[in-house]
């Protein structure tokens, strides 16, 4: 919305009185008394030599432009062959205005008026959708020409409601309107850090509007400022060469956002990362996922989907099934097609180091696993590192966490499934403080439960090395060791924006399944202190120092799993 409330309201000079107005200056007056024009200036389209500026419209008119009712004059843009109409809301067009004071003013006037007349004057009156050639386009507020303040008191400018769709569309495609319905609808916190969000948005769109040459880098910086008016360290606009960094907790491999709709259908929720495969395929946001390799997407969401894929974590490409509705199909009419894309994780390190450390006199034979972060390779890699390991002979193992910032919610939750079977992993408490559970998944299972697990953690293990850590904690699976975990309990969600870049979030928190609440908190060590130090290569992997028969056996055996 364009609002030229602020704006100076013209005023006519005041002149000597001539009683002489030519016949174009007597068709303008008609013009202005009918009804107000809007607040912006048009940029006229040509065809055949003639201006159309205006367009007259009314109630009722037929084909053949023949009008009933209350008739208006609407000035007109479109761009696209998307007409956009606007009026005041006052009962006050200004050159109606101008006319109270024109009775002074001297017949140089009406000469300038009577030649605007003969250039810009329409030469017809059908209706405006009949003008599908005139074209222009909206300035911005600092550049618009203001109209007088009508008499009603009511501020002058574009009635939203009657915007056209084109406009809407123009307006609501911006970035900071992208954001802000985002921050709207999944922020978990519903004070929005004790703030009308509907006045924030008010606040930052006048900002916006008010800038002169407006840019996209100011509209993203404004949204940055506005993400950071919610008081979150962890919520964040990103710009496009961040957005794509991030691409390393993709997943699915294939460089697509997949979110439920509000009727919960599975869409492209953002963009394609570009020059993925996704984006080769032109996919586009919008675009609805109906099957996935041939398994139909229907009352599922996007957890189920990551873990259908990760069923056969190998699989190098994946099968869609999209159905795209276009802007001229009623719902249900849309196109269908099948879509190949092969899976890769670009620039991702493999997150695992593994070996064997020990083989005791008693029998134990020690294997150890470094996970550095939870990116879209760990669960393939940690795969692989178990399997391997129990083919050396392992039969105890430590799964070293230290230092671990986190990543990929859902590869926590995978990750407790090669030690856990069919287990709660972990609550997550969304911003309606619904508790979703999520479990561990079936015969995924690698390391037998009578295999000995202890994880290290330290100040530096956070988010899902904590979910972790307390899945198979608080299912007395493993003994935790080493010190106090960060305690950063939130989930993330990112969302790419139109215009490629994108939004961290904050959308809801993890809870152990024991009830502990991580945010703050951390998960507490069953055994504090008894690692080594973690900066000092070799010095690092040193497991003599776990009793694994000893303490770690009655920790394990003292340990009761709440119902």
């Amino acid at each position: 919305t364009i609002d030229n409330s602020s704006m100076p309201v013209p005023q006519t000079p005041k002149c000597r009185r001539s009683p002489l107005y030519s016949f174009a200056f007597l068709v303008l007056l008609l013009f202005s008394v009918s009804a107000p024009v809007s607040g912006f200036t048009v940029t006229p389209g040509r065809k055949k030599g003639l201006r159309y500026p205006f367009v007259r419209a009314s109630d009722k008119c037929d084909d053949n432009g023949r009008c009933q009712g209350q008739t208006k004059l609407l000035h007109r843009i479109e761009k696209n062959d998307n007409v956009i109409g606007a009026k005041t809301v006052g009962k006050e067009g200004p050159l109606r205005a101008l006319l109270k004071e024109c009775r002074k003013c001297t017949p140089v006037l009406a000469a300038t008026l009577t030649i605007w007349s003969l250039l810009f004057a329409p030469t017809d009156f059908r209706r405006h959708d009949q003008y599908p050639f005139i074209t222009g386009t909206v300035p911005t507020a600092s550049a618009a020409v203001t109209a007088p303040a009508t008499t009603t008191g009511e501020k002058t400018g574009i009635d939203p409601e009657l915007l056209s769709s084109a406009m809407r569309q123009r307006h609501e495609s911006s970035v900071l309107d992208e954001v802000w319905k985002l921050v709207d609808k999944y922020y978990i916190d519903r004070t929005f850090n004790g703030q009308d969000w509907n006045a924030v948005r008010e606040t930052y769109v006048e900002k916006d509007e008010a800038t002169t040459g407006r840019t996209p880098e100011r509209s993203m910086s404004l949204a940055s400022e506005m993400v950071a008016s919610l008081g979150d360290k962890y919520s964040r606009v990103l710009d496009a060469a961040s957005y794509n960094r991030i691409q390393k907790y993709d997943l699915i491999g294939v460089g697509a956002t997949l979110m439920p709709d509000a009727d919960k259908r599975i869409m492209v929720g953002a963009p394609p990362v570009p020059g993925s495969a996704a984006a080769t395929a032109d996919l586009r946001y919008g675009d609805y996922i109906v099957k996935v390799n041939g398994v139909s997407t229907e009352g599922r969401t996007s957890f189920d989907i990551i873990d259908q894929i990760n069923e056969n974590p190998n699989m190098s490409s994946l099968t869609f099934t999209i159905y795209r509705e276009g802007p001229d199909d009623i719902k249900g009419e849309g196109m269908v097609r099948d879509v190949t894309l092969a899976r890769t994780f670009m620039e991702v390190k493999n997150p695992i180091d593994y070996k064997i450390t020990e083989r005791r006199g008693d029998g134990t034979v020690v294997g150890y696993i470094k996970v550095k972060e939870f990116n879209a390779l760990v669960q393939k890699s940690l795969m692989a590192a178990l399997s391997d390991l129990e083919l050396q002979g392992a039969n105890a193992y430590v799964l070293d966490l230290r230092g671990n910032p986190g990543g990929a919610f859902q590869s926590a939750v995978e990750i407790s499934s090669l030690f856990l079977k069919d287990r709660v992993a972990t609550y997550v408490v969304d911003n309606n403080d619904v508790e979703l559970p999520f479990r561990t998944t079936k015969d995924k299972v690698i390391v037998d439960v009578s295999e000995p697990l202890v994880i290290w953690v330290d100040g530096r293990s956070a988010s899902a090395s904590e979910v972790l850590a307390g899945a198979l904690k608080d299912n007395c699976r493993a003994v935790v060791m080493g010190q106090k975990s960060f305690g950063k309990g939130l989930i993330q969600a990112v969302y790419g924006l139109k215009n490629g870049s994108g939004l961290v979030l904050t959308v809801a928190k993890y809870v152990t399944p024991n009830g502990t609440d991580i945010q703050g908190t951390g998960i507490s060590p069953d055994v504090e202190g008894g690692v080594p130090l973690s900066f000092i290569p070799k010095i690092s992997e040193d497991t003599s120092k776990v009793d694994f028969r000893g303490v770690i056996a009655n920790k394990l055996d003292m340990c009761t799993v709440n119902s």
